[in-house]
């Protein structure tokens, strides 16, 4: 995809505009009238933002009216596609036909408007033969037979009954449900969990010769690439805050982001999530809430947080491997429902909140806390697309076992909300329980992801029995830790300072991913950017800021709708995997501009203060209206810029604190008056959208690791249990095999950027590992699933071996790590909600949570294996319980089922 339409210098933008004007007299923005050069608000070489319109190359946003937009902004992507494909075939919709990084390659190039890839063999490798000519690019609506041989596979399932993958998966004759093609070329997606759900990416077999075939048709030209041209406002807003300023182009799309909120209240008074994702979904109806929608909508806004509420317990959304506790976000819930009570002062609604964020906090202590490291378990906040910010590894269990920023920020954030509550309820004792573990929950992110060599937060630990910090910086969770005070007030002005930030705006994660298309990875989030710019603020960093807002504001103008995301290599919606017009949490953070940041809103428990941000390029006059607090009604006044109040008075009496008492009520006119001083030019770590290197294949013999060299990497970090051992430009490692070691391998770019580590190769030597077969302890299970070991294996469910014992002998005293071999096939890794959970006890002390997330619809015969509990144990005999405990129900609250093969213990220490 080419970068050309959205790069190109100011100079040569306005000059294009001009020739544009001139050859579309139709379009809506066609004048004949010369354009005013006024002052821009934020220019850089990729857009700018005037008072009153935007720029992007020759493309152009104006404003009419505080009411009307209007723009001639076409998405470019589809004009320069590479005729190049890349893809690979998928059996059941998984990544198994051959390694990471190995794709099929085929150039599509066709004068008869057709392609057809030659007969390709499942499992060996198509490539390109020669060059593609310079400037030679995908037609539109070309048509494309991909041709497939799956004879080999088909000749397996007649003559052994399964497949072996090339990471050696057994795959089942009875198992098999089709084959599918995955690309990154549109239709084509690499989205493997989702694959399933594509019936037009599935090959056929018609006249069963064993060659599959597929048509597909690429690049069509009624893919809608072109936003409306024209917004005028139809809806009746004046029930809300009205704002005006000396900012034709804020007020307009504050009104339109208005306009856009009344658009996402469904009939039954919930918030839809956007245009094209209909439902209430925790985690983006709770960072909207928290963003503005409280101060909007709070009945809306209290309707939809119960609607995510059962049995006394949050809803946490589906997510990997069948939702909680693989996925642990729904605590957001907490941070919203008690922002909404500092909005309304409701006592009923802070008693109801409380019981509901206590009943999941308790939960959620025994499944995901990890006592160890302070931390909670689970997958990233929103980040909720295995493949787009994780690797390819690592399974929903992994993903389980990882600690990750922006989730722990959250859960501090509701620990010590919990405490603040119970100390408005007057219970003391329980404020300070929960004080407690957020004090736990933020040193741990300080000790354990803090990265003082770059200035902010790592990602996440991930690994197996040993975890490892990922360097890469992600945007949502370095924010938060800004906004709730994790970071002390040095580290919020580094990490602001230092957190990588591209042309476009903040990306999820940085480095992206290399081989995974936009989406999480190489995208930008204009909800996630509000956030940023709130940190921005609070950090008091002027530069950081208005780079912020704006890349807030140009896609909103150009596209005259709040997108759910957008490509960060250029900036165009085209191009990313999902994408929603109308989004709520975008619309949110946008209004949250005016009244976080501006204005400087900050709800407390008791009252409203003003602490208005205004960088100097926004200086001016502004006003907004029927502003409703409580049971008073606003009308607010604020002149000039910077973060100091020169004055604020309230009915012309002076205010104190800048704070207005929750017990005010009726019309009250407020004024500010700023001091005029810059509140600190501030750094930004501007940078170009890079990609990590890809991870090495890595393969164990004769007690050596060794790996293949890949082009642009320097070096190679050889990390044992999590910790960097050597770096070498080597290709090969010898390992002591006498001593349990995991060991990894991670590559490092020529500029420095790390791949992810490889998944953990083990080393156990002989006589430190124990197999205790399931079926010895209990009886058997009469399905007629495959590749068990031993004579069988055990169902566990909510009503079959609700707490099995287990009765082991160990040869040594040690710390050992606990897991089992078991099968999910209650639905596929991705979505749904079955995830099986049972609590691991020794007596009555409770050693951990084994977690057996879903594998596949109905694949009972794929295995795998849980987290694992690490156990000090003594020589001799023990017996262990696997036990469904109350805290063990999931999202489902049905089913709960697995198949157990067999326990496992590995003597690590």
């Amino acid at each position: 995809m080419s970068n050309k339409p959205v790069q190109l210098s100011l100079a040569l933008s306005l000059l294009l505009f001009c020739a544009c004007q001139t050859q579309k007299g139709n379009s809506p923005v066609a004048t004949a009238t010369p354009v005013v050069q006024e002052q821009p608000i934020y220019q850089s070489e990729q857009y700018t933002i005037y008072p009153n319109r935007v720029v992007q190359g020759q493309f152009e946003a104006k404003v009419l009216s505080p009411t009307e937009l209007v723009s001639n902004y076409k998405s470019m992507a589809k004009e320069f596609l590479s005729p190049e494909l890349k893809f690979k075939f998928s059996i059941n919709g998984k990544d198994n036909e051959m390694l990471s990084g190995r794709d099929h390659s085929f150039a599509c190039i066709s004068e008869n408007g057709g392609c057809e890839t030659p007969l390709i063999v499942f499992g060996t490798q198509n490539t390109i033969g020669s060059k593609i000519p310079a400037n030679t690019y995908l037609a539109p609506n070309t048509k494309l037979k991909i041709r497939l041989d799956m004879r080999p596979v088909l000749e397996a399932f007649s003559k052994k009954g399964f497949y072996t993958a090339f990471n050696g998966d057994k795959i089942y004759k009875e198992d098999f449900k089709g084959v599918f093609v995955a690309g990154g070329t549109a239709p084509l997606t690499w989205d493997f969990d989702n694959l399933h759900n594509y019936k037009n990416l599935e090959l056929k077999d018609a006249d069963k010769d064993g060659i599959y075939e597929l048509d597909l048709v690429l690049n069509p030209s009624k893919d809608e690439t072109i936003t409306a041209s024209t917004w005028k406002m139809t809806h009746n807003t004046s029930a809300f805050p009205q704002y005006r300023s000396d900012y034709p182009v804020l007020d307009a799309l504050y009104n339109q982001a208005l306009e856009e909120m009344i658009n996402a209240v469904e009939p039954d008074s919930t918030f839809r999530t956007g245009k094209e994702w209909a439902g209430v979904w925790t985690r983006d109806i709770s960072y909207s809430i928290i963003l503005s929608m409280a101060a909007l909508q709070p009945k809306v806004a209290q309707y939809s947080l119960m609607r995510k509420v059962k049995n006394g317990r949050i809803i946490q959304d589906t997510g990997t491997g069948g939702a909680y506790p693989a996925s642990s976000d729904r605590i957001v819930w907490a941070v919203a429902a008690w922002e909404l009570y500092k909005v309304t002062g409701d006592q009923a609604w802070l008693q109801e909140s409380y019981q509901i964020i206590k009943n999941t906090m308790e939960d959620d202590l025994k499944n995901v806390y990890d006592p160890k490291t302070g931390l909670f378990r689970g997958e990233s906040s929103f980040l909720d697309w295995r493949e787009q910010t994780y690797p390819e590894w690592m399974q929903p269990v992994d993903i389980y076992a990882s600690e990750n920023l922006g989730t722990n920020a959250v859960f501090y954030q509701a620990n010590k909300i919990l405490a603040e509550m119970a100390g408005l309820l007057q219970d003391a004792p329980t404020a300070a329980r929960y004080q407690g573990i957020a004090h736990k929950v933020k040193q741990g992110i300080n000790d354990y992801l803090w990265m003082p060599e770059k200035g902010y937060y790592g990602q996440y630990l991930y690994g197996r029995n040993y975890l490892t910090l990922s360097p890469k910086a992600e945007a949502l969770g370095e924010a938060l830790s800004v906004l709730f005070d994790i970071a002390d007030k040095g580290k919020q002005k580094q990490i602001v300072a230092n957190t990588p930030v591209t042309p476009f705006g903040i990306t999820n994660i940085y480095p992206q991913i290399p081989n995974i298309p936009p989406y999480h990875n190489n995208a930008t989030w204009p909800f996630v950017q509000s956030y940023w710019s709130l940190a921005a603020a609070k950090a008091g960093n002027e530069a950081a800021l208005v780079e912020s807002m704006s890349a807030i504001y140009r896609p909103a103008a150009l596209w005259l709708t709040n997108k759910e995301n957008f490509v960060a290599t250029n900036g165009d919606y085209a191009g990313t995997q999902i994408n929603s017009s109308n989004m709520l949490w975008s619309l949110a953070g946008n209004l949250s501009m005016t009244y976080k940041v501006l204005f400087g809103m900050e709800y407390r428990a008791n009252s409203l203060v003003f602490n208005p941000v205004v960088p100097q390029a926004f200086g001016g006059k502004r006003q907004l209206t029927n502003f409703k607090y409580r049971n008073a009604v606003l009308d607010i006044e604020m002149d000039g810029y910077g973060d100091q109040i020169q004055s604020i008075t309230i009915d012309n009496q002076p205010l104190p604190n800048s704070e207005i008492s929750g017990n005010l009520t009726g019309l009250h006119k407020v004024k500010i008056v700023l001091a005029n001083k810059p509140f600190g030019e501030g750094k930004v770590n501007r940078v170009a959208v890079e990609f990590a290197p890809a991870a090495p294949s890595v393969t164990f013999a004769n007690a050596t690791l060794s790996w293949n060299a890949a082009e642009g990497v320097k070096r190679y970090l050889v990390l044992k249990n999590g910790q960097r051992m050597e770096e070498t430009d080597k290709t090969l490692f010898k390992v002591n095999p006498n001593e349990y070691a995991e060991y990894q391998v991670v590559a490092v770019d020529t500029k420095g950027h790390e791949s992810f580590a490889t998944e953990p190769i083990t080393v156990v030597p002989n006589g430190k590992q124990i197999i205790h077969e399931a079926e010895t302890s209990l009886a058997k299970a009469t399905q007629a699933y495959k590749g068990f070991s031993g004579k069988g294996f055990v169902e566990i469910s909510k009503t079959k071996n609700t707490a099995p014992v287990f009765t082991v002998s160990v040869p040594e005293s040690g710390v050992y790590a606990i897991d089992f071999r078991y099968a999910n096939g209650e639905g596929p890794i991705n979505t749904s909600n079955k995830c099986a959970i049972r609590t691991l006890k020794q007596g009555n002390s409770l050693l951990g949570t084994i977690v057996l997330p879903q594998r596949g619809t109905d694949e009972w015969s794929d295995w795998g294996f849980t987290n694992a509990v690490q156990v000090k144990l003594e020589k001799g005999s023990h017996e262990l319980t696997l036990a469904l405990d109350p805290a063990n129900e999931n999202m489902n609250g049905e089913v709960n089922r697995a198949m157990l093969d067999y326990m496992r213990l590995i003597k690590i220490q």
